[in-house]
């Protein structure tokens, strides 16, 4: 069964590609908002039948132009290339532009524990969220923790024995395969009514940096958080969060609830990659 398309911003990013994709496995049709359609991420979406649209966060014409023809959007926004407050303002602009042409359905990719967590691109998200919610187009959140696949960027040193995280060995951490992100996004556009006004806070596992370790044959090292802040103060303050509080998702109720998603544990998604060649 073909479904009516979405809009996916992001969709050459990390999240939104790995939802792009799953949405074009789930037969959804998918329209691609991106800056350069001749990027090698562009092209892959392209390839698998996505229609790309060229635009600027920062130009609300162009959001509303791509937002013309569709019934839905899967909005992600990003701090990680000009800071948090453009991280709003892209959200800003995504809002306004659905309320120009009166979007039936805004999806808007937050993080879990926006709403307490002092940690600047957790707040971002978390003003988004509020100017979203005091607008008039009809919402959804979807705010997934730490993904699985943040350990690929310490590949060459788990091949060298040491999988190194700036948290305590024994602190469990809320995580989710971006593959299993993908297939909730999925089933939350088929069930609209079902999700309208819903915040919904996404792990599949919480596995701590020691158990991590065991899974992937190397030791657990914690990083000083000095080292991390000294790069950045953002990710310092995540960590900090991380380590004191956390998530604190029930992933018990949310596999209840969508029992049709895999819901990896990190064993198993970990066991789906080639650490050679990672």
């Amino acid at each position: 069964m073909e479904h009516d398309p979405v809009l996916v911003f992001g969709a050459t990013g990390t999240h939104g590609g790995a939802v792009a994709h799953a949405l074009l496995a789930a037969d959804f049709g998918v329209y691609a908002f991106v800056r350069d359609p001749s990027s090698q991420r562009s092209q892959a979406l392209a390839s698998r039948g996505a229609k790309l649209l060229v635009g600027d966060l920062g130009d609300v014409s162009s959001i509303e132009a791509a937002l013309a023809d569709v019934g839905v959007a899967y909005a992600v926004t990003t701090p990680f290339e000009r800071g948090a407050d453009e991280e709003v303002h892209q959200g800003e602009a995504i809002i306004a532009a659905a309320v120009g042409v009166q979007l039936p359905w805004l999806v808007f990719a937050s993080v879990a524990a926006a709403d307490r967590a002092p940690v600047p691109h957790f707040k971002s998200k978390a003003r988004i969220e509020e100017r979203l919610r005091a607008s008039a187009v009809p919402w959804t959140i979807i705010a997934p923790s730490y993904f699985y696949e943040n350990v690929l960027g310490s590949a060459a040193t788990i091949r060298e024995g040491v999988l190194a995280m700036a948290l305590p060995a024994d602190t469990p951490l809320d995580q989710v395969a971006l593959g299993d992100l993908g297939s909730l996004v999925a089933l939350v556009l088929e069930r609209r009514d079902e999700h309208l006004s819903a915040r919904i806070e996404v792990a599949s596992d919480a596995p701590t940096p020691r158990e991590m370790a065991r899974i992937l044959g190397a030791r657990a090292e914690e990083t000083p958080i000095a080292d991390v802040r000294d790069r950045s103060p953002d990710l310092a303050a995540m960590y900090e969060f991380l380590a004191e509080e956390g998530y604190a998702i029930d992933t018990t109720a949310l596999r209840a609830r969508y029992p049709e998603i895999a819901w990896m544990s990190f064993e198993e998604w970990a066991a789906t990659i080639d650490w050679r060649s990672a």
